[in-house]
């Protein structure tokens, strides 16, 4: 409720290019995204508005070398995704569009 998630979404948006912000990023994305209770459903439903699939795909493609990056965007994007309710399915189709499977 505080907006934690569109923050981090916007500062993964605003600083593509610094890698450290993005790993930052997608490490709390990654943590907040937890869980399968419907407070942490409601999380990744609300990370997959504010546009943290698409962003984490992003930092995915521009830091192809930083091992943070990929670890902590991957793991964000499995959080986010996970799930067998009909959000989390088209949250994981959202994320291959946005082209987490390449």
């Amino acid at each position: 409720e505080a907006g934690a998630l569109e923050a981090l979404v916007a500062s993964l948006c605003v600083h593509r290019a610094d890698a450290i912000v993005q790993e930052c990023a997608c490490r709390a994305l990654f943590n907040i995204c937890v869980g399968t209770d419907a407070a942490g459903l409601a999380r990744k439903q609300r990370a997959a508005e504010a546009g943290a699939l698409e962003a984490a795909v992003a930092a995915l493609g521009a830091h192809r070398a930083h091992a943070g990056v990929q670890h902590y965007a991957c793991g964000a994007l499995s959080n986010i995704c996970s799930g067998t309710d009909t959000a989390s399915i088209a949250r994981a189709q959202r994320a291959a569009e946005a082209g987490a499977l390449e």
